[in-house]
């Protein structure tokens, strides 16, 4: 079965990560939390669980035990990967726009949640966590947590992975709606996807000297 995963340098083991397309396996009992390789049916289930930034499409076989968010398997299968430092920190930004409409949101805050622009971060963070403190002040539980979604969004001294789950958190926090965290999980879904189409294609040394390489066969022949 398709499933999310992220990795960091190396497996949680100290194994180096697999290619892409290797095979990984499990020598022993797959058990959740105790003994198996684990993944997730929804990529914002599996931040919850990232050790790193990078986000891997993975195929999951000899699936044993399933929680809500995760499962684990005995054998696993990275398809593609993606650096997604860029990529959490767009989603951020975005979920913390979906709920602007719960607070009174200081216009240093939505320039950076609409541009991204880092000389603009850290007067956003800190108007952005003034502002929620007077909402909790105020007995203002949703203001507080869209404020909370926007300074998370803000805060680049943390990981990516941190960022956009503190502000999917408190984002869906400021709704109230079960649904919420399910319309999130689309949205970085597609992000992830949009990401990677345009993702540039890395070359390899290889790749470089194949086309040398055709270049000169047809050149002499």
């Amino acid at each position: 079965m398709l499933a999310w995963h992220f990795v960091d340098e190396t497996l949680k083991d100290g194994r180096p990560v697999p290619a892409d397309g290797e095979r990984l396996t499990h020598d022993g009992p797959v058990s959740l939390c105790e003994g198996g390789l684990h993944a997730s049916e929804r990529v914002l289930d599996a931040l919850k669980f990232a050790p790193g930034n990078t986000i891997c499409r993975v195929e999951c076989d000899e699936v044993g035990e399933r929680q809500s968010d995760k499962f684990v398997c005995g054998a696993r299968t990275i398809v593609w990967r993606l650096d997604g430092d860029e990529v959490l920190r767009a989603f951020a930004r975005k979920v913390a726009l979906d709920v602007a409409g719960f607070w009174d949101m200081p216009d240093e805050v939505r320039r950076f949640l609409e541009t991204g622009n880092d000389n603009l971060r850290v007067a956003a963070r800190g108007a952005a966590r003034q502002a929620s403190r007077e909402a909790v002040l105020s007995d203002e539980p949703q203001a507080a947590a869209a404020g909370e979604a926007a300074r998370a969004a803000a805060a680049r001294t943390h990981a990516a992975r941190s960022t956009g789950l503190a502000a999917a958190w408190a984002a869906s926090k400021a709704t109230r709606r079960a649904e919420a965290w399910d319309e999130f999980d689309r949205l970085l879904e597609a992000m992830i996807e949009e990401a990677r189409a345009t993702a540039p294609t890395q070359v390899t040394d290889e790749d470089e000297w194949g086309d040398f390489a055709d270049e000169i066969e047809a050149e002499f022949t």
